[in-house]
């Protein structure tokens, strides 16, 4: 038997979600939520940036869902896809895991974070068009996407 990539596990993760899109939201199971535990921990995030991050549900609703999942509003399916897509951009910029890792925290030069890191650029407002930004920032990085 193949185990299949983390980066394979996560596009197929994408997918599922994707195909699972209800009118009334999106239903995501715990597996779901633990998967998602990859990043969260890769990037060594708060209980409070993973929220904000996520929309800000509250508090109950976000320990709800990494416990025993539930419905996803749209908004929070498009921050799940970003994250995991910020995520994969930095597994493909850096060779080091370490790097891609701890990218998120260190500071940048880049116009857009002034000097911030990106997880103090994403906490400053907590925007899906922020998360959006960082998202295309990296797809630029590597070649794809042309701003």
């Amino acid at each position: 038997m193949r185990v299949k990539s983390k980066s394979r596990q996560k596009e197929m993760l994408c997918e599922e979600i994707a195909m699972s899109r209800t009118g009334q939201g999106t239903s995501i199971t715990r597996l779901h939520f633990r998967d998602f535990s990859v990043w969260r921990e890769a990037w060594d995030l708060s209980t409070d940036e993973q929220m904000k991050l996520l929309g800000s549900p509250p508090r109950s609703t976000f320990f709800k869902w990494k416990k025993e999942g539930g419905q996803l509003s749209n908004d929070t399916v498009e921050r799940i896809s970003h994250l995991l897509n910020i995520y994969k951009s930095l597994r493909i910029l850096f060779t080091e895991q370490a790097s891609a890792d701890t990218w998120l925290k260190r500071a940048n030069d880049a116009p857009m974070f002034a000097g911030k890191s990106a997880i103090d650029y994403l906490m400053t407002t907590g925007s899906l068009v922020d998360l959006y930004k960082v998202r295309t920032y990296l797809d630029a990085q590597r070649g794809g996407w042309d701003e």
